[in-house]
């Protein structure tokens, strides 16, 4: 009966997982009290990408190609030129333009490896590359800064570190440990890991919600072109990631798509605030992030479809 039941209640989350996303974000702004599930946080994504690392067999590492990883990083790198001309375009404040510039430099968001196996796409590139950026962070942010804002945002490396660390390295390190050790056991289950993974997309957009509705509401009539620019900085990096990738596997060009236009929100608000820097200045990652989870479930959905 189990058995039966599971790959049922699987196809709902992934099949909905863009209602789903959608209705998470409406129960966030209506029920801010669930912004006390915040500490759960780093849990909730380590869960999310244990549950997708179980799929990936230690061989899949070994057929990553170097060129896309490469060609990947490189347009990873014009994120926060994208992000400062689209500021300085619509006028923002010094405070705002810092959070898209930060939003710009900073690894992608932790959900990509999810959102690119929900996607049907190569997640062992997604998460090297999610890896990989994520430690190059520590000197792009940095160099960003100085250059568009005159390295008025500190960088704290242990934000950084940390959360690679808890949310991704470890949780990836068991998972792809355990599917070498066990591969028929763990194997038989692969149907479930992504579904499990997209509940946790579900839990982690509701919460972030949640936490900031009232800073969203706050906002006044800047808040539309704050929305604006998310928009735009998030659906150009995925015109940037599926046009640079053009000449990759199916499976590589989703990866590419997500991981480009994906931003890790939390990690940019986090050293805006580290910085001294006003609230509001975290305002475009905040909406960046409810921006991108619903898009990036979209896609997956439309992804899922045209496979």
């Amino acid at each position: 009966m189990v058995h039966s039941t599971l790959p049922r209640i699987a196809a709902l989350v992934d099949d909905y997982l863009l209602i789903w996303v959608l209705l998470s974000v409406g129960i966030g702004f209506a029920l801010p009290s669930i912004a006390v599930l915040t500490p759960l946080s780093t849990l909730i994504l380590a869960v999310m990408i244990g549950s997708v690392s179980l799929t990936l067999a230690p061989d899949r590492f070994r057929e990553l190609r170097r060129q896309t990883l490469v060609t990947i990083l490189i347009v990873q790198t014009g994120m926060p030129l994208l992000a400062f001309g689209i500021a300085q375009g619509l006028g923002l404040s010094p405070a705002l333009t810092a959070g898209f510039v930060v939003l710009g430099a900073v690894t992608p968001e932790l959900v990509t490896p999810t959102m690119t196996e929900l996607s049907g796409g190569d997640t062992v590139l997604a998460t090297v590359v999610l890896l990989v950026v994520g430690f190059g962070t520590l000197m792009l942010v940095p160099g960003v800064v100085t250059l568009f804002l005159g390295g008025s945002v500190a960088v704290d490396p242990t934000i950084i570190i940390t959360q690679l660390t808890l949310a991704v390295v470890l949780p990836m390190s068991l998972a792809v440990a355990a599917r070498s050790q066990w591969p028929d056991r763990i194997g038989a289950h692969d149907e479930i890991y992504s579904s499990i993974a997209g509940l946790m997309v579900i839990l982690i957009i509701g919460i972030v919600t949640a936490a900031n509705a009232s800073l969203v509401r706050d906002s006044g009539t800047v808040l539309l072109l704050v929305i604006v620019g998310a928009l735009v900085l998030n659906s150009g990096g995925y015109v940037a990631g599926w046009l640079v990738s053009r000449k990759f596997t199916r499976g590589e060009r989703i990866a590419a798509t997500l991981s480009v236009g994906m931003r890790d929100f939390a990690v940019a608000a986090a050293l805006l605030v580290g910085a001294g820097f006003p609230t509001s200045a975290t305002l475009p990652a905040v909406v960046f992030g409810i921006v991108e989870m619903t898009t990036s479930a979209g896609l997956a959905k439309w992804f899922r479809r045209q496979s």
